[in-house]
């Protein structure tokens, strides 16, 4: 089992920045691909970002393109959402997931075994 751990969650107001951070253990976290999800209520989960094994190539929803930024630490075991320019439509729960080796499928929720229990992230107009 992989463990996920999501924090940097809050209230921010239009216009600012989050820094999101997902500490993950319990399997050799280099294998696998991660992603960032979000799901505002009444809505579905949605695919915001994904980063390959290596950080080597990284993927964005046209959403978020231009202002948030998906990297990772291998040696911490910890992969970060960086959320500038944010706005209150980007109102939801962030969650990171983790496929081991990733796919082409990178932006379904299925494909992904393992998640975090999420963190809230409210921007205020």
């Amino acid at each position: 089992q992989m463990q996920l751990v999501e924090s940097g969650g809050g209230l921010v107001q239009a216009g600012g920045s989050l820094r999101l951070s997902c500490a993950a253990s319990g399997r050799t976290f280099d294998n696998y691909a991660m992603a960032w999800f979000r799901q505002a209520p009444g809505k579905e989960r949605e695919f915001v970002a994904a980063i390959n094994w290596s950080g080597g190539v990284t993927y964005y929803a046209d959403s978020v393109k231009g202002r948030f930024t998906i990297s990772r630490d291998n040696a911490k075991n910890t992969v970060y959402l960086e959320m500038n320019s944010l706005k209150p439509e980007d109102t939801a729960v962030y969650y990171c997931a983790a496929d081991l080796y990733g796919s082409s499928r990178y932006k379904v929720p299925d494909e992904y075994p393992y998640w975090g229990q999420g963190t809230q992230v409210t921007v205020s107009s």
